[in-house]
């Protein structure tokens, strides 16, 4: 049995003590926030604290800690833990600056702990088919990616706590809502060599962007498109990602791109296709995501592998997020190093 810590108890937690509880061979030994009122949960059998460090000194049998404070806190809380030596799992995105971001990776590694990233997306049913159908080669030589997020966060949704839309705390519509697209983005595509982007706060009262879009060359020649937003009225409307190639067109979209709207592949009958869209309507969203990290910990800990999402592969979007929005200050392409 392997046993996990929660710091911070805010929105997000909920959703790590559910898949905690759900996992096979995992177990929510403590929580950790520095508000005690945050501590109020119906858990007898879980120890509570209100200092990191106190927690991981007092319970040398907790094996993983889940970050789940806002996004600037996120490497700070790092050190603490793998100086602790203890595993880490940490929610999106994985920091805000990018140097923070090597820290971290820098942290798990001199102290020979396993650093996950939270990009639950990665396990949608749909998805993970896209996945194995450009593992395949089902594309041949790749033409150009979209990835769209039009969705609605209004006023109170940033009203709810005084760091949400600040620069140093949260970040904005590409850190926080398109980050899980540019993950699946570069899973799919591979890494970016060049950005040419803008971006504009035009609704919201935030420090950070609420609208921005962008032109990305991949390594490999192809190109994407990024549009992003939390400006839509008066709700979500879309998140989609679409790759084309040579031999293949294929969107997944939806409010939350569970669902797979084109599946055009050489040698791939229609109506063959057809069942594939009718097998993803069953399940859209397949085990949830998060249940799938902490899974993966556990096995990653029994097996002494990597997880699946790695610190590497949290970097890969906030560097892109980062050159995205130094583009769109200086009106200049962006190469990517």
């Amino acid at each position: 049995m392997i046993n996990f810590a929660i710091v911070g108890m805010g929105h997000i937690a909920n959703k790590h003590i559910e898949a905690i509880e759900k996992a096979e061979n995992a177990n929510l030994y403590a929580i950790c926030d520095n508000n005690p009122a945050r501590l109020e949960i119906d858990k007898p059998n879980v120890k509570k604290y209100t200092d990191l460090n106190t927690m991981l000194e007092e319970n040398p049998d907790i094996h993983v800690v889940n970050i789940c404070v806002p996004s600037g806190l996120h490497a700070a809380l790092t050190k603490i833990v793998a100086d602790h030596k203890r595993h880490i799992i940490v929610e999106k995105p994985m920091s805000l600056k990018l140097q923070d971001a090597e820290d971290m990776i820098k942290y798990a590694n001199e102290n020979g702990v396993k650093l996950a990233v939270v990009h639950p997306n990665r396990f949608r049913p749909a998805i993970q088919k896209l996945k194995a159908e450009m593992d395949k080669g089902s594309f041949g030589k790749l033409s150009h990616a979209n990835a769209t997020v039009r969705w609605n966060r209004n006023q109170a949704y940033y009203d709810q706590a005084a760091w949400r839309g600040t620069k140093e705390f949260d970040g904005g519509v590409l850190m926080n809502q398109a980050i899980h697209d540019l993950d699946l983005m570069l899973w799919l595509m591979g890494p970016v060599e060049s950005v040419q982007a803008m971006a504009a706060t035009r609704l919201r009262k935030i420090e950070t962007e609420d609208v921005a879009a962008a032109v990305v060359q991949f390594k490999n020649g192809a190109l994407g498109v990024i549009e992003a937003a939390t400006t839509i009225y008066p709700k979500n409307l879309e998140e989609s990602l679409a790759i084309f190639g040579e031999t293949a067109s294929v969107k997944i979209s939806g409010r939350n791109a569970n669902y797979i709207e084109t599946w055009d592949i050489e040698g791939v009958e229609e109506d063959e296709a057809e069942k594939v869209k009718e097998e993803i309507k069953e399940d859209p969203f397949g085990k949830p995501g998060h249940q799938c990290i902490i899974e993966d910990m556990v096995l990653a800990l029994k097996e002494n592998r990597n997880p699946i999402v790695t610190g590497e592969d949290g970097l890969a979007p906030v560097k892109l997020i980062l050159s995205i929005l130094e583009s769109a200050e200086t009106g200049k392409k962006v190469v990517i190093k």
